[in-house]
């Protein structure tokens, strides 16, 4: 049996004097698509940060671990990112923004998901097994043919696929995806989450993080719901995406409404007035 993708023991997060998450203990075992919701500042991007270790919780006074990736609470962080796939909108951002200032082509971008950086390849060497895996990532999200353009030359649904691509190509045992869909118009909406059905159903597990409901694809059967960094319910999608639990977290009447296994959220009248 495999180790769980991320086990939280009663785990603590603080910034600046405030605790970002609050004694949280979750377990997300493998092959469990699991989506954590949560509205703005509720603490989702902290726990995602625990997941990838960028943040450290605060100790247990036995010593003991409070959170566990794979079985295990050391990992050196390049080792750990080769099994995390990671897709978010600020990701993104500092492909195209950032220190490379949007001088990255497609095929750079993937093949930096081997070493741990954001397309800057002058620090590892890049193996032809490597450029033939980054050109299958590509073509599994339908972007092959952009290869050699720059990220700031393409529309914001196509860099996103490539950075979906990116997150694959080290064939990770989970993918974490962060508000992927941020940016994105209605059809490269619809693109991108079919393509995250697809890699859920050949095996790699999915955590979503998102407080848009609409993101949670039919594939996805587990709720964890956070507010005020603590987890407000955990369990199976239809037990926990209920319109008064929604409301609930998100402080406003909100009604919900099934169609073809994806629920879409709606504030009531109540809500606008």
């Amino acid at each position: 049996m495999q180790d769980p993708v991320l086990e939280l023991r009663d785990a603590t997060v603080v910034k600046n004097d405030r605790r970002i998450l609050d004694g949280l203990t979750l377990t997300i075992e493998s092959g469990e698509h699991t989506a954590i919701i949560g509205p703005n500042g509720a603490g989702k991007s902290a726990l995602v940060s625990l997941l990838t270790h960028d943040d450290r919780p605060l100790r247990h006074e036995d010593d003991s671990p409070s959170v566990l990736v794979f079985g295990e609470s050391r990992w050196n962080v390049f080792d750990l990112k080769s099994q995390l796939g990671i897709v978010s909108a600020d990701l993104h951002h500092r492909f195209v923004l950032g220190n490379n200032e949007g001088r990255v082509n497609a095929e750079a971008a993937v093949l930096s998901g081997f070493l741990a950086t954001q397309g800057i390849l002058r620090y590892g060497s890049v193996t032809q097994e490597m450029r033939a895996r980054a050109a299958d990532a590509l073509a599994r999200m339908g972007v092959a043919h952009l290869a050699k353009r720059r990220l700031d030359e393409m529309s914001t649904g196509e860099a996103r696929r490539v950075l979906l691509a990116r997150a694959l190509v080290t064939s990770p045992r989970a993918l974490v995806l962060d508000e992927p869909t941020t940016g994105l118009d209605l059809v490269a909406r619809h693109d991108f989450t079919e393509r995250v059905r697809q890699v859920a159903r050949a095996g790699t597990t999915i955590i979503l993080i998102t407080h848009h409901i609409e993101e949670i694809v039919p594939e996805i059967q587990r709720i964890v719901l956070v507010g005020h960094g603590r987890i407000a319910a955990s369990g199976i999608k239809r037990d926990i995406l209920t319109s008064a639990r929604i409301s609930a977290l998100f402080d406003a009447p909100i009604a919900l409404e099934e169609d073809d296994g994806y629920f879409y959220a709606r504030p009531t009248l109540a809500a606008k007035k």
